[in-house]
């Protein structure tokens, strides 16, 4: 059978998978999404980085267990110690800089995806696609600016190795949240649907008798393949409801534009509200490393303070940017433990939220060691967590990722380069 082999129909062209009789090529179908079958109140899930890390000898506490001391970064959201976890000497054994910190969330350089059954997938994608069409958006991709370069928030990745492109206005995140499409944008987007949606129905005969040509397993990845296709059509008529399905009300106008001061605290407000109407049960939340210091009364970039060389000046500039970021995320916590569910519990019960870097040191370009606080979910916290050192016992950051998507409600072994879930994380 040739390589360029196609399934045709009236008008359209389905290019199919390589099979046995092709020769030694093969291609992996990608099976249908997993559904969240879950009942109550879901769970969500929430990755908050930035490309600079924190610096060490102020994020992490002194001592470890419940009893540890609070650290100088720690102390601004104190109030709750005994709803988030922090972790000691976890990270993706990868070296680079500024170059892996695009890993954070999955443990893989884009440039290695190819090596790894699913990619370079990241934590958050892995879960949208566990949710699939149950939400309006499956995930919520934002950056509280641009950023340049290595300083971008590259947190989301799909495993295709694709780069998830962040939503870095927070006026244009209010729209596609809670404000109406214009009817005749919704007129393109309803033609876009029917021509996908004929896809299939217009092979299907030719796949019948392709079928019948095909020995047993070249049989099964086809019928894998076309319940992978049926699976996408099912979605877009997923998405055509949620199309015509009016967008939840607030209580809050439009956002305008402003600088850091103004921006983190508008993206972290719009966020609380998605996980609260449903809009979304996954989201990543980035700050670039170019964003401008100085409503924080900085003069310098924060790329320049994180580069301090042990410098106090530039030490104490970066403290405080830091310092805005955990206390914002702290606000953050403050609003997710006032929203309760219908089964009583809190908003923050029901969401994970991950605070970190792919970045160990910005000063000295580390990724070892990563500052990672997680927050709610239903996980017992309040301690400060050492794992072991050694090279032969170091424990993979993936194992935590595991844990996060079992709690999600994935039923995974391990998680990209995890060798499982990680121990002492257990659920309250």
């Amino acid at each position: 059978m040739d390589r360029r082999t196609f399934l045709k129909g009236t008008g359209v062209a389905m290019a199919l998978p390589f099979f046995e009789n092709m020769g030694p090529l093969s291609a992996k179908a990608v099976g249908p999404t997993a559904k969240n079958s879950s009942t109550g109140s879901p769970i969500r899930m929430v990755c908050i980085g930035n490309p600079l890390g924190l610096m060490p000898d102020s994020f992490f506490p002194k001592g470890e267990g419940a009893n540890y001391e609070l650290s100088d970064l720690l102390r601004p959201i104190g109030r709750h110690r005994k709803d988030f976890t922090i972790f000691s000497n976890l990270d993706h054994d990868i070296s680079g800089g500024h170059s892996a910190v695009h890993a954070f969330l999955s443990g893989i350089k884009d440039q290695d995806a190819s090596d790894w059954p699913e990619g370079n997938i990241s934590l958050d994608q892995r879960a949208a696609e566990f949710v699939g069409t149950s939400t309006r958006y499956s995930s919520l991709v934002m950056s509280t600016g641009e950023g340049d370069g290595d300083l971008k928030c590259k947190l989301s990745w799909t495993r295709n190795g694709v780069n998830v492109p962040p939503v870095t206005s927070a006026r244009d995140l209010f729209k596609a949240l809670f404000v109406q499409d214009d009817p005749r944008l919704l007129a393109k987007r309803k033609s876009a649907y029917d021509v996908n949606e004929s896809i299939l129905d217009a092979v299907n005969s030719q796949a019948k008798i392709l079928s019948r040509q095909l020995g047993k397993a070249d049989q099964e990845k086809l019928d894998e393949y076309l319940n992978s296709v049926r699976e996408l059509e099912r979605k877009l008529g997923m998405s055509r409801e949620w199309m015509h399905k009016p967008k939840p009300k607030v209580d809050i106008g439009e956002p305008g534009e402003g600088d850091l001061t103004y921006t983190v605290p508008a993206f972290y407000d719009l966020l609380a509200l998605a996980l609260e109407t449903d809009s979304t049960r996954v989201a990543t939340l980035g700050v670039p490393g170019n964003v401008n210091t100085a409503d924080l009364g900085l003069v310098g970039s924060y790329h320049g303070f994180s580069h301090h060389g042990k410098a106090e000046k530039l030490r104490q500039g970066l403290f405080v940017i830091e310092k805005f970021q955990v206390e914002q995320m702290g606000r953050f916590l403050d609003k997710l433990k006032t929203i309760k569910e219908p089964d009583g519990q809190s908003l923050l019960d029901r969401t994970m939220v991950l605070m970190g870097s792919g970045m160990g040191n910005g000063s000295s370009h580390s990724n070892k060691n990563l500052p990672l606080l997680l927050a709610g979910g239903g996980f017992k916290h309040g301690e400060h967590k050492v794992y072991p050192t050694q090279n032969h016992k170091r424990i993979p950051l993936c194992n935590l990722y595991g844990s996060m998507l079992q709690r999600f409600g994935l039923e995974i072994d391990q998680f990209n380069k995890g060798t499982g879930t990680l121990t002492g994380l257990e659920t309250a």
